[in-house]
């Protein structure tokens, strides 16, 4: 049986998004699944880790969804030193002897919750004229990126998470792959700070709108401070619905395909919509629903629904203005919820 739904995958710092998708489909075959189209609902950058939704099946339907979804992050800034990609993969291009102190740091933060602007980094997905604004940096090339409007729904610093300056910035730049620390780890930066010490780095917890680049976001809180920084640590926790409480491991997913037991850890194509709520229809219905046909005289609340049959989802629907219309159809018999 084909499977639909979706499987949370727990990204390890170094493999990318799509280098996580094609370790999917490559679990599905070694299990000996049905072939499924497979995407995922959020790109992570390789240095970074945590919560990847990976839909397969008809829940690819809705990754545009998971990718318009809020996201929560814990990030690590390293101050005193700014690179060329604004993480710790970068070439080092600026730095300050300035390290800010714990206070100072909360006392910023305000600034950079609610509607801010903010620029992409140049190292982005972003296309400028029809090319990737990274491949651009990459050959050389000015790259000139215009700011846009982000949410920061929240913003704070992680308790016990600073550090205080140990050695030279340059120096921790230099090594910086020391910096970029353990996931499972990173709130592990020694005692907290005593009152009034210079930090070397910190650690936050943000939960941001779309769009939100971490990154930059460190980098403008650095300036806030009068100094500069870097990114050493990002791990996403949660995207959307889906936290870590539902995610697994590369090897997980291997084990779990070889015993031919995927199913433990698929989230049904439904986890995705946990913010609609569901219109019960009848078979007549939702065979209109499929052919793609409007419904007049539905009693709901107009807005975003998901037309059930016997439990089963028939589509992403729309009521408005007393016509019911898919938005999005799913092709699920009724073993696959």
């Amino acid at each position: 049986m084909a499977l639909h739904g979706w499987l949370i995958i727990d990204k390890p710092v170094g493999p990318g998004s799509t280098d996580v998708v094609s370790a999917v489909k490559r679990a599905l075959r070694a299990g000996g699944y049905p072939k499924v189209k497979v995407g995922h609902g959020g790109t992570l950058d390789p240095l970074a880790s945590g919560v990847l939704p990976v839909a397969l099946g008809e829940a690819t339907k809705l990754c545009g969804r998971a990718l318009d979804s809020d996201k929560r992050y814990e990030f690590t800034i390293r101050f005193g030193v700014e690179t060329s990609t604004l993480d710790a993969e970068g070439e080092v291009v600026v730095t300050s002897e300035k390290t800010p102190s714990e206070a100072e740091v909360h006392a910023v933060l305000p600034r950079f919750t609610g509607t801010i602007e903010q620029v992409p980094p140049s190292y982005s997905a972003l296309k400028i004229d029809g090319r990737r604004a990274y491949d651009l940096a990459r050959s050389g090339e000015a790259v000139e990126m215009k700011a846009r409007e982000v949410t920061v729904h929240s913003l704070q610093v992680l308790p016990g998470t600073g550090r205080g300056a140990a050695g030279t910035a340059v120096e921790g730049a230099r090594r910086h792959a020391e910096c970029v620390e353990s996931p499972l780890h990173h709130a592990s930066h020694g005692p907290p700070p005593r009152a009034g010490e210079d930090l070397g780095g910190i650690t936050l917890s943000a939960s941001v709108s779309k769009g939100t680049y971490i990154r930059s976001l460190a980098r403008d809180i650095a300036y806030a401070l009068d100094t500069v920084g870097h990114v050493t640590m990002l791990r996403r926790v949660k995207a959307g619905s889906f936290g870590l409480s539902h995610a697994i491991s590369l090897d997980k997913l291997g084990e779990l395909a070889q015993a031919r037991q995927l199913e433990q850890a698929l989230l049904p194509l439904t986890a995705g919509l946990d913010d609609i709520p569901a219109l019960p229809v009848t078979p007549d219905q939702a065979r209109a629903l499929r052919e793609g046909r409007r419904l007049v005289g539905i009693a709901a609340k107009p807005g975003l629904h998901l037309a059930t049959d016997a439990s089963v989802p028939v589509a992403l629907v729309e009521l408005s203005e007393g016509e019911l219309r898919v938005v999005r159809g799913f092709n699920l018999g009724h073993e696959g919820v």
